[in-house]
Protein backbone atom coordinates (compact mmCIF):
# COMPACT_ATOMS: atom_id res chain seq x y z
CA UNK A 1 0.00 0.00 0.00
CA UNK A 2 1.09 2.97 -1.10
CA UNK A 3 1.37 6.22 1.49
CA UNK A 4 0.17 8.97 0.55
CA UNK A 5 2.61 12.07 0.74
CA UNK A 6 1.40 14.96 2.50
CA UNK A 7 2.15 17.91 0.07
CA UNK A 8 3.18 21.32 1.55
CA UNK A 9 1.84 24.58 0.13
CA UNK A 10 3.31 28.46 0.78
CA UNK A 11 1.52 29.66 3.49
CA UNK A 12 0.01 32.88 2.78
CA UNK A 13 1.94 35.50 4.24
CA UNK A 14 0.57 37.47 7.11
CA UNK A 15 2.34 40.56 6.58
CA UNK A 16 -0.43 43.56 6.78
CA UNK A 17 -0.99 45.51 3.73
CA UNK A 18 -0.23 48.49 5.38
CA UNK A 19 3.63 46.77 5.88
CA UNK A 20 3.61 46.36 2.10
CA UNK A 21 2.81 49.75 1.05
CA UNK A 22 6.01 51.26 -1.00
CA UNK A 23 6.43 54.60 1.56
CA UNK A 24 5.47 57.74 0.40
CA UNK A 25 9.39 59.03 0.58
CA UNK A 26 10.52 56.07 -2.31
CA UNK A 27 7.23 57.77 -4.29
CA UNK A 28 8.97 61.38 -3.92
CA UNK A 29 13.08 60.24 -4.94
CA UNK A 30 10.99 58.41 -7.91
CA UNK A 31 9.39 61.34 -9.15
CA UNK A 32 13.12 63.80 -8.44
CA UNK A 33 15.32 60.77 -10.82
CA UNK A 34 12.35 61.21 -13.20
CA UNK A 35 12.73 64.89 -12.78
CA UNK A 36 16.28 65.62 -12.90
CA UNK A 37 16.58 62.89 -15.85
CA UNK A 38 14.88 65.04 -18.68
CA UNK A 39 17.35 67.10 -19.93
CA UNK A 40 13.92 69.85 -21.17
CA UNK A 41 14.05 70.17 -17.07
CA UNK A 42 17.77 71.57 -17.55
CA UNK A 43 17.38 73.45 -20.85
CA UNK A 44 14.34 75.27 -19.04
CA UNK A 45 15.80 75.76 -15.56
CA UNK A 46 18.94 77.61 -18.10
CA UNK A 47 16.70 79.38 -19.91
CA UNK A 48 14.96 80.59 -16.70
CA UNK A 49 17.79 82.47 -15.03
CA UNK A 50 19.57 83.17 -18.92
CA UNK A 51 16.12 85.28 -20.06
CA UNK A 52 15.45 86.78 -16.61
CA UNK A 53 18.94 88.13 -15.72
CA UNK A 54 18.94 89.40 -19.91
CA UNK A 55 15.55 91.05 -19.28
CA UNK A 56 16.35 92.46 -16.22
CA UNK A 57 19.86 93.80 -17.59
CA UNK A 58 18.31 95.28 -20.63
CA UNK A 59 15.47 96.99 -19.03
CA UNK A 60 17.40 99.20 -17.04
CA UNK A 61 19.47 100.00 -19.86
CA UNK A 62 18.58 102.90 -19.43
CA UNK A 63 17.63 103.45 -16.26
CA UNK A 64 18.83 107.28 -16.58
CA UNK A 65 16.32 108.51 -19.19
CA UNK A 66 13.16 106.00 -17.28
CA UNK A 67 14.00 108.25 -14.00
CA UNK A 68 14.14 111.71 -15.48
CA UNK A 69 10.37 110.68 -17.13
CA UNK A 70 9.17 109.28 -13.88
CA UNK A 71 9.64 112.35 -11.93
CA UNK A 72 8.74 114.30 -14.77
CA UNK A 73 5.59 112.52 -14.56
CA UNK A 74 5.08 112.76 -10.55
CA UNK A 75 5.54 109.01 -10.66
CA UNK A 76 6.57 107.16 -7.56
CA UNK A 77 10.01 105.78 -8.76
CA UNK A 78 10.23 101.67 -7.21
CA UNK A 79 13.59 100.83 -7.99
CA UNK A 80 12.93 97.18 -6.64
CA UNK A 81 10.16 96.60 -8.70
CA UNK A 82 12.30 97.72 -11.86
CA UNK A 83 14.81 94.71 -11.07
CA UNK A 84 12.34 92.23 -10.66
CA UNK A 85 9.93 92.85 -14.04
CA UNK A 86 11.84 89.32 -14.87
CA UNK A 87 8.99 87.67 -13.16
CA UNK A 88 6.92 88.64 -15.87
CA UNK A 89 8.79 86.50 -18.65
CA UNK A 90 10.15 84.10 -15.66
CA UNK A 91 6.46 82.81 -14.94
CA UNK A 92 6.05 81.98 -17.87
CA UNK A 93 9.26 79.66 -17.95
CA UNK A 94 8.12 78.18 -14.59
CA UNK A 95 4.89 77.39 -15.75
CA UNK A 96 6.64 75.27 -18.40
CA UNK A 97 8.80 73.37 -15.74
CA UNK A 98 5.76 72.73 -14.13
CA UNK A 99 3.43 71.59 -17.11
CA UNK A 100 6.00 69.38 -18.15
CA UNK A 101 6.23 67.34 -15.07
CA UNK A 102 3.02 65.63 -15.31
CA UNK A 103 2.62 65.94 -19.26
CA UNK A 104 6.09 64.57 -20.33
CA UNK A 105 4.71 61.16 -18.88
CA UNK A 106 1.36 61.45 -20.90
CA UNK A 107 3.40 61.66 -23.64
CA UNK A 108 5.56 59.08 -23.36
CA UNK A 109 3.00 57.13 -22.37
CA UNK A 110 5.13 56.51 -18.81
CA UNK A 111 2.16 57.40 -16.97
CA UNK A 112 0.70 53.77 -17.08
CA UNK A 113 3.30 52.83 -15.57
CA UNK A 114 4.00 55.28 -12.74
CA UNK A 115 0.17 54.82 -12.00
CA UNK A 116 0.79 50.83 -12.11
CA UNK A 117 3.44 51.17 -9.46
CA UNK A 118 1.71 53.78 -7.36
CA UNK A 119 -1.78 52.50 -7.44
CA UNK A 120 -2.76 55.39 -4.87
CA UNK A 121 -3.01 57.76 -7.21
CA UNK A 122 -3.34 60.83 -4.74
CA UNK A 123 0.20 59.98 -3.77
CA UNK A 124 1.90 59.99 -7.14
CA UNK A 125 0.37 63.38 -8.05
CA UNK A 126 1.33 64.93 -4.26
CA UNK A 127 5.25 63.48 -4.72
CA UNK A 128 4.99 65.54 -8.27
CA UNK A 129 3.51 68.62 -6.51
CA UNK A 130 6.15 68.66 -3.67
CA UNK A 131 9.16 68.28 -6.68
CA UNK A 132 8.15 70.69 -8.66
CA UNK A 133 7.30 73.07 -5.95
CA UNK A 134 10.75 72.81 -4.01
CA UNK A 135 12.61 73.01 -7.62
CA UNK A 136 10.72 76.75 -8.48
CA UNK A 137 11.21 77.84 -4.97
CA UNK A 138 14.64 77.57 -5.27
CA UNK A 139 15.25 78.80 -8.71
CA UNK A 140 12.45 81.51 -8.06
CA UNK A 141 14.38 82.77 -5.08
CA UNK A 142 17.21 82.68 -6.72
CA UNK A 143 16.28 84.59 -9.83
CA UNK A 144 14.40 86.50 -8.02
CA UNK A 145 17.53 87.99 -6.03
CA UNK A 146 19.78 87.52 -8.32
CA UNK A 147 17.93 89.62 -10.60
CA UNK A 148 17.67 92.25 -7.64
CA UNK A 149 21.24 92.50 -7.19
CA UNK A 150 21.99 93.33 -11.02
CA UNK A 151 19.42 95.46 -11.16
CA UNK A 152 20.52 97.88 -8.25
CA UNK A 153 23.97 97.41 -9.75
CA UNK A 154 23.03 98.71 -12.72
CA UNK A 155 21.08 101.43 -11.17
CA UNK A 156 24.27 102.77 -9.15
CA UNK A 157 26.36 102.65 -11.97
CA UNK A 158 24.06 105.00 -13.55
CA UNK A 159 23.93 107.48 -10.57
CA UNK A 160 19.56 107.01 -9.81
CA UNK A 161 18.76 106.56 -6.82
CA UNK A 162 18.08 102.46 -5.56
CA UNK A 163 17.66 100.14 -3.11
CA UNK A 164 19.39 98.20 -0.47
CA UNK A 165 18.24 94.49 0.31
CA UNK A 166 18.07 96.05 4.33
CA UNK A 167 15.49 98.88 3.13
CA UNK A 168 12.08 99.00 4.51
CA UNK A 169 10.16 96.55 1.95
CA UNK A 170 12.74 95.06 -0.13
CA UNK A 171 13.56 92.13 1.19
CA UNK A 172 10.10 91.04 1.71
CA UNK A 173 9.10 91.95 -1.90
CA UNK A 174 12.15 90.13 -3.39
CA UNK A 175 11.64 87.15 -1.46
CA UNK A 176 7.90 87.56 -2.13
CA UNK A 177 8.62 87.11 -6.11
CA UNK A 178 9.67 83.98 -5.50
CA UNK A 179 6.79 82.40 -3.04
CA UNK A 180 4.84 83.81 -6.34
CA UNK A 181 6.81 81.92 -8.69
CA UNK A 182 6.49 78.91 -6.54
CA UNK A 183 2.06 79.35 -6.78
CA UNK A 184 2.61 79.83 -10.53
CA UNK A 185 4.24 76.50 -10.81
CA UNK A 186 1.30 74.67 -8.68
CA UNK A 187 -1.05 76.03 -10.79
CA UNK A 188 0.91 74.97 -14.03
CA UNK A 189 1.43 71.47 -12.52
CA UNK A 190 -2.85 71.77 -12.08
CA UNK A 191 -2.91 72.64 -15.49
CA UNK A 192 -1.02 69.84 -16.70
CA UNK A 193 -2.74 67.67 -14.97
CA UNK A 194 -6.36 68.33 -15.71
CA UNK A 195 -5.32 68.94 -19.75
CA UNK A 196 -2.92 66.01 -20.08
CA UNK A 197 -1.23 67.84 -23.18
CA UNK A 198 1.84 70.97 -22.80
CA UNK A 199 0.50 72.54 -25.92
CA UNK A 200 -3.16 73.08 -24.15
CA UNK A 201 -1.84 73.25 -20.98
CA UNK A 202 0.19 76.13 -22.25
CA UNK A 203 -1.67 77.84 -23.87
CA UNK A 204 -3.99 78.19 -20.82
CA UNK A 205 -1.31 79.84 -18.78
CA UNK A 206 -0.40 82.01 -21.44
CA UNK A 207 -4.29 83.25 -21.20
CA UNK A 208 -4.06 83.69 -17.60
CA UNK A 209 -1.15 85.30 -17.10
CA UNK A 210 -1.01 87.60 -20.24
CA UNK A 211 -4.34 87.93 -21.83
CA UNK A 212 -6.94 88.17 -18.91
CA UNK A 213 -4.75 90.73 -17.05
CA UNK A 214 -4.52 92.73 -20.66
CA UNK A 215 -8.44 92.99 -21.25
CA UNK A 216 -8.74 93.27 -17.06
CA UNK A 217 -10.47 96.95 -18.02
CA UNK A 218 -13.05 95.54 -19.15
CA UNK A 219 -14.43 93.87 -16.24
CA UNK A 220 -17.70 94.80 -14.61
CA UNK A 221 -17.59 96.35 -11.66
CA UNK A 222 -18.57 92.89 -9.92
CA UNK A 223 -15.64 90.85 -10.97
CA UNK A 224 -12.92 93.32 -9.37
CA UNK A 225 -12.36 91.03 -6.78
CA UNK A 226 -10.90 88.53 -9.61
CA UNK A 227 -8.47 91.37 -10.37
CA UNK A 228 -7.41 91.91 -7.02
CA UNK A 229 -6.22 87.94 -6.86
CA UNK A 230 -5.25 87.73 -10.13
CA UNK A 231 -1.79 86.62 -11.05
CA UNK A 232 -0.04 89.38 -13.10
CA UNK A 233 -2.05 91.94 -11.72
CA UNK A 234 -3.39 91.83 -7.91
CA UNK A 235 -1.40 88.83 -7.17
CA UNK A 236 1.71 90.12 -8.25
CA UNK A 237 1.56 93.21 -5.89
CA UNK A 238 3.71 92.18 -3.58
CA UNK A 239 6.93 92.69 -5.80
CA UNK A 240 6.51 96.31 -5.16
CA UNK A 241 7.47 98.27 -2.65
CA UNK A 242 6.00 101.98 -3.08
CA UNK A 243 1.78 101.68 -1.83
CA UNK A 244 -0.33 100.96 -4.93
CA UNK A 245 -3.77 102.22 -4.24
CA UNK A 246 -5.16 99.75 -6.81
CA UNK A 247 -3.84 97.14 -4.27
CA UNK A 248 -3.88 98.45 -0.61
CA UNK A 249 -3.34 94.88 0.80
CA UNK A 250 -0.63 92.98 -1.23
CA UNK A 251 0.00 89.88 0.97
CA UNK A 252 -4.09 89.75 1.12
CA UNK A 253 -4.24 89.92 -2.40
CA UNK A 254 -1.23 87.15 -3.03
CA UNK A 255 -3.35 84.79 -0.28
CA UNK A 256 -6.38 85.08 -2.53
CA UNK A 257 -4.35 84.11 -5.38
CA UNK A 258 -2.95 80.92 -3.19
CA UNK A 259 -6.37 79.81 -2.23
CA UNK A 260 -7.38 79.80 -6.02
CA UNK A 261 -4.38 78.16 -6.94
CA UNK A 262 -5.42 75.43 -4.52
CA UNK A 263 -8.84 75.43 -5.75
CA UNK A 264 -7.90 74.20 -9.13
CA UNK A 265 -5.33 72.14 -7.72
CA UNK A 266 -7.57 70.02 -5.34
CA UNK A 267 -9.70 70.05 -8.47
CA UNK A 268 -6.55 68.33 -10.64
CA UNK A 269 -6.36 65.67 -7.82
CA UNK A 270 -10.14 64.29 -8.18
CA UNK A 271 -9.60 64.50 -11.76
CA UNK A 272 -6.60 62.83 -11.83
CA UNK A 273 -7.81 60.44 -9.07
CA UNK A 274 -10.94 59.38 -11.16
CA UNK A 275 -10.11 59.57 -14.30
CA UNK A 276 -8.65 56.80 -16.51
CA UNK A 277 -5.20 57.55 -17.60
Amino acid sequence: MNTPTATTEPAASTEPAQARTVPFTRTLHAEWVKFRSLRSTWYTLACLFAVGLGITALSLSSAGSQYETTIAEQQPWDPTNLSLTAYIVAQLIIGVLGILVVTSEYATGLIQTSVAATPRRHRLLAAKVMVATAVAAAAGQALMFGSFFVGQAMLASQDVPNASIGDPGVFSSVAGGGLYLSAIALLSVALGTLLRATAGALATLVGIVFLVPALAGLFPSWLQWLVDIWPSLGGAAILETVPNPDYPHPWLNFGGMCLAVLAVLTAAFVVFRRRDV
